[in-house]
């Protein structure tokens, strides 16, 4: 992981069965597991290309109990984890999980936005890097936030990470799809989506080939929400559930698509 101010420096896949998911991943986007040696917890580094770009943790039985589901979270890295907390709180957010340290790997605080879409605080060693976000194959490329208001979301994490408007697309009747960035390479996109189930961030891994993504989905358990789709730049995507219903997406081109 790495500190990087605002960018999204690492994944993390929380479910109820850590095995069953790493196996699905592993068939779906090609990544090698390896476990990270934590004495107290199993918890499972994801790689691709020798490069580690996420890690997969069980979902406690008690978070169960209380009604929290498989899903994706992304740690954005910041200077300072416990003074970024406290700003967030006071513009809006809320903390779920104060700051706490991670032995050897850096400290962090888990976040949600004023609309309830959750994600980590990171600050991780100074002279650290990461290849978790990358357009490399394999790589988690792309970060969308479906918000109920992305106009008032996008204040909002403008006055954390400093993240600022790059490209407007016209969706017509879906409104308009914000792209953003953090001053450099732009990190993702926002957009009002009623139809999601609650506010929540969505990542895109970068494949090869979508429909062979696809493919390797649907043969291993995952389901296909939606998609393929065309998006600009003459990439597809889709949006999927895994088999334990972590909900993930995949962005690549169709090779073999017939014009």
């Amino acid at each position: 992981m790495s500190g990087s101010q605002g960018d999204f420096v690492w994944y993390e896949l929380v479910t109820t069965d850590p095995q069953k998911a790493e196996s699905f991943y592993g068939d779906v986007f090609g990544w090698n597991t390896r476990d990270a040696g934590n004495p107290d917890m199993r918890y499972t580094l994801l790689s691709s290309n020798g490069a580690d770009v996420g890690g997969v943790m069980e979902l406690p039985p008690e978070a169960c109990d209380a009604g929290s589901k498989p899903g994706w979270i992304g740690y954005v890295g910041v200077d300072d984890v416990d003074a970024a907390a406290a700003k967030l709180v006071q513009d809006g957010g809320t903390i779920r999980r104060p700051p706490e340290d991670i032995p050897g790997v850096g400290r962090f605080a888990v976040a949600a936005d004023p609309q309830g879409a959750v994600f980590c605080l990171f600050t991780g060693p100074s002279d650290s890097t990461s290849e978790a976000r990358s357009m490399k194959t394999g790589h988690v490329g792309w970060n969308e936030l479906h918000s109920n208001d992305w106009k008032s979301g996008f204040d909002f994490y403008e006055k954390q990470f400093g993240w600022r408007k790059s490209e407007a697309i016209d969706m017509g009747p879906m409104g308009t799809y914000q792209i953003f960035n953090a001053g450099q390479d732009d990190l993702g996109g926002m957009m009002d989506d009623k139809e999601f189930p609650h506010p929540a961030w969505l990542y895109y891994v970068s494949v090869a080939d979508i429909d062979a993504t696809l493919d390797r989905v649907t043969a291993n358990g995952g389901k296909i929400l939606y998609g393929p789709g065309e998006v600009p730049g003459g990439m597809w995507i889709i949006n999927a559930l895994d088999p334990q219903g972590a909900m993930f997406a995949a962005v690549g081109p169709r090779p073999n698509k017939e014009d």
